[in-house]
């Protein structure tokens, strides 16, 4: 058996990967640090604020919690009294911030406090692990700054590792877009009943938002001048990270459920591949741009420090075990990918799609995932990802086309993940997927041109937020594309969420839709439901 080290295209991606990395080292690598502020905390911000000098509201931006463990809490906040400003409203100096952990919502039964500082070189913003928790228990947190206090997080660890839990309820959301409507389905994700939410890419986008806010049309309102052109520097990033997560219904699903997150390519710029820009600008400006933008993600989401950004890189890949029942396998499909063949969009498929040197996860990530899967004892393994996993033909004809932008466009670098699927044994496989800002279920099949064919396992696509605007139940393409992809058991164009409910028998998805989201408030309806058995993969109608 050939080693996968020696494989042509592990050797294409390590080389890829090389070019990038003399890139950053050489002249680039000082205009980086000079550019996103690369400073250890404290260096620059060696003053400190009494936060009781504050007198403007700095918990704007509400709070979060991430990644759950089994003892182990990752909370997080953002010191911004006033988001829509440079610098938050906030001088160059630390901010120490006081935190708490209890049992319960009114903080009768604290189990844990602390002080954090909130440094600028970070935005103000503040994350704190706290350890030694329970498995599996429900918690809730605040933070504290002078006389303000934030609001109240809900938050909960994961099962003990070998534990045999009976159901986990997550749900899974993407794409956001700020100017294309409001965040109506957060509202509804903040009252169910759920472990854990993934969000799966697109938390922003970096296109321009008038003073209107786009499709939001607000009245009573004008949004700063600054926020109408494409993010670009550092600056640009983090006042975008403050005008979303601004928005009411956001902040009310992270304060009720811990995330995991993962990023797509709006983050940073659309449809960018490794370090190819979509625009023709020199490889060492974007990668300048990459830095900026995912300093700021990590300084705004709830993620630990493993996965804070070294200049232009930044590891987002990890592995969440929720017991013995769910191992989780976060992906990052944007930052090692081979670029997007035949200039990218739909296309007919062809030798340089199919070229089996093509990677869609990178090398070392695709080893990390498949070494996981050989030592998974669990239930059930999810992959939660950004972009299409299963065949998607757009016709049913001979000439159809494909998107090079999800893995259709990575062929080799799919079947390699599937055969390892095989070779691990895994009996309930499932992809969650963002990005298409319409709701798919699919079954994942062994031959996707025979439908009799073995099924490997499902893949459970959720719509955006806001993407897209309004949508519709049935897009114009509906019919050609359910013809065309016998495997595809479920397509709607509604904006929403989808639940997905693991247990040791079966699991089930359920798809949540909104109306509109042009205009606040719709109410929220289950589109459809599907079931998978535990050992016998595919999807069937609830």
């Amino acid at each position: 058996m050939t080693s996968a080290a020696h494989t042509p295209e592990l050797r294409a991606a390590a080389a890829h990967i090389g070019r990038r990395r003399l890139l950053t080292g050489t002249a680039a690598a000082a205009a980086l640090a000079f550019a996103v502020q690369l400073p250890a905390e404290g260096v620059a911000g060696a003053a400190e604020l009494d936060a009781r000098r504050l007198t403007e509201d700095p918990f704007t931006l509400g709070v979060a919690s991430g990644d759950p463990r089994p003892d182990s809490a990752l909370l997080w906040t953002r010191l911004a009294p006033r988001p829509y400003e440079p610098g938050s409203g906030l001088p160059r100096t630390r901010v120490t911030v006081r935190w708490e952990l209890a049992h319960d919502a009114a903080f009768r039964r604290t189990v844990r406090r602390g002080e954090a500082t909130a440094h600028p070189e970070f935005d103000h913003s503040v994350r704190v692990d706290v350890p030694g928790l329970a498995p599996d228990r429900v918690y809730y947190y605040r933070f504290r700054a002078g006389t303000w206090l934030s609001p109240v997080g809900r938050t909960r660890t994961a099962p003990a590792r070998h534990a045999r839990t009976g159901e986990l309820k997550l749900a899974a959301v993407s794409c956001q877009a700020y100017h294309d409507g409001y965040f109506t389905a957060y509202r509804h994700l903040a009252d169910e009943d759920l472990d854990v939410v993934f969000h799966l890419g697109d938390y922003l986008y970096e296109y321009a938002v008038n003073s209107t806010g786009g499709a939001r049309n607000y009245t009573d309102r004008v949004l700063p001048a600054h926020y109408n052109h494409e993010t670009v520097t550092l600056e640009d990033y983090r006042l975008r990270y403050g005008l979303y997560k601004s928005d009411p219904d956001l902040r009310a699903a992270h304060a009720a459920h811990p995330f995991v997150v993962t990023w797509d390519d709006h983050e940073t710029e659309n449809n960018y591949a490794d370090d190819i820009p979509e625009n023709d600008v020199p490889p060492e400006e974007f990668l300048l741009r990459r830095a900026s933008a995912y300093r700021a993600y990590w300084e705004n989401q709830p993620l630990r420090a493993p996965q804070r950004p070294t200049g232009p890189d930044m590891r987002l890949h990890r592995r969440l075990h929720f017991g013995r029942l769910a191992q989780f396998d976060i992906l990052d499909t944007r930052q090692y990918r081979s670029d997007q063949a035949y200039g990218d969009g739909w296309r007919v498929p062809g030798p340089e799609s199919e070229d089996p040197a093509r990677t869609m996860t990178g090398a070392a990530q695709e080893r990390w995932l498949l070494d996981g899967w050989r030592a998974s004892d669990a239930t059930w393994n999810v992959v939660p990802q950004q972009v299409t996993f299963a065949r998607r033909r757009d016709r049913t004809t001979a000439d159809f086309k494909l998107s090079m932008d999800a893995w259709d466009g990575y062929p080799a670098s799919r079947q390699r993940l599937l055969d390892g699927v095989e070779a691990a044994g895994l009996a309930n496989f499932m992809v969650l997927t963002g990005d298409v800002h319409t709701a798919y279920a699919y079954d994942l099949k062994k031959d996707w041109d025979d439908p009799a064919s073995r099924t490997l396992g499902t893949e459970i696509v959720a719509t955006s937020i806001s993407s897209g605007k309004d949508g519709a139940d049935r897009p114009a393409d509906w019919e050609r594309l359910t013809t065309a992809n016998p495997h595809m058991r479920f397509y709607n164009g509604r904006r929403g969420y989808v639940t997905v409910a693991l247990g040791a028998r079966q699991a089930r998805a359920d798809f949540r839709s909104v109306a509109a989201v042009t205009v606040p408030g719709a109410p929220v309806t289950t589109s459809a439901s599907f079931v998978t058995e535990a050992g016998s993969p595919g999807l069937h109608p609830v």
